[in-house]
């Protein structure tokens, strides 16, 4: 395991997957079929609910992992299980993306791990459940949109000079960036901002044979609502608004992951994939 430990902030989010009841689901659901054979992938926030499925999903297609996470040593540590499991290789990295210093750290390693990068999965991200607009605090405000949308920036600003032409980006962005979300103001901001980055980056590279893509889940169960990111009277009936009348599951979302980080998405970039239940969106 790697640390940066002089930059991690201390923060209830996003919560120990370990503690979580029941336990989300990132068991990938299928056989793999080599569609990521010898490549290496980063991915934030991997530790846990998306980000671990991601990871799971990535090794039994083929890939080497970095797994990046911010405090919970033991679920990282599981998900590195996970990733062995499948016969790849994974480091944990313990960084905070929102710091840019830290997003170079987790580069190197990787580099230094495994040589090359051919996948950046930016996954990572908080949130913070406020009534009221008056009720988000200066730091709170500036913390989520450096973690959700400053970070993206960092990583693959830092990430940038080591993608070769082939190589894939895919962030997560929100239902919430097109439904709107009246407790969820700073975080649906930030999903709006990655929405626009993903399609202005997917421009700026395709000259050079880079794809960018998003996935924008919708109510999905992984330790960030009931660890803090959502209020008691949501949790008490999370995702029954959606058509499918309930919340989906980390390993229902991966594999929009897995689609657009390989071949079978060779002519798609600036797009949004939208795993939500069967809510109907402009995407």
């Amino acid at each position: 395991m790697s640390q940066t430990a002089d930059m991690i902030h201390e923060d209830a989010l996003p919560g120990h997957e370990s503690f979580l009841q029941p336990k989300p689901e990132w068991q990938p659901r299928y056989p793999g079929s080599g569609r990521l054979t010898g490549k290496v992938a980063i991915v934030t926030g991997a530790d846990s609910g998306i980000g671990r499925a991601v990871a799971a999903l990535y090794a039994r297609e083929g890939a080497d992992v970095a797994i990046v996470y911010l405090l919970e040593d033991d679920d990282a540590q599981e998900t590195r299980r996970i990733v062995e499991a499948e016969g790849r290789s994974a480091i944990t990295i313990r960084a905070d993306v929102g710091i840019k210093e830290a997003c170079n750290l987790i580069v190197e390693e990787t580099l230094t791990a495994f040589g090359r990068i051919d996948i950046l999965v930016n996954n990572a991200g908080e949130q913070h459940p406020d009534a009221d607009i008056t009720d988000i605090s200066e730091h709170q405000l500036r913390r989520t949109f450096q973690t959700n949308i400053f970070g993206m920036f960092f990583l693959t600003q830092a990430a940038r000079p080591h993608l070769s032409r082939g190589a894939a980006i895919v962030n997560c962005t929100s239902v919430t960036m097109y439904q709107g979300s009246k407790e969820l103001l700073d975080y649906s901001s930030t999903k709006g901002a990655i929405t626009a980055f993903t399609r202005s980056l997917s421009e700026n590279l395709i000259e050079h044979g880079i794809r960018v893509n998003a996935v924008a889940p919708g109510p999905i169960w992984t330790p960030l609502n009931p660890c803090g990111g959502a209020s008691p009277e949501k949790l008490e009936h999370f995702g029954e608004s959606t058509p499918m009348g309930r919340p989906g599951q980390p390993n229902e979302v991966a594999p929009a992951f897995l689609f657009l980080a390989c071949e079978d998405a060779s002519y798609m970039t600036g797009q949004v994939l939208h795993p939500n239940g069967g809510i109907i969106v402009n995407g």
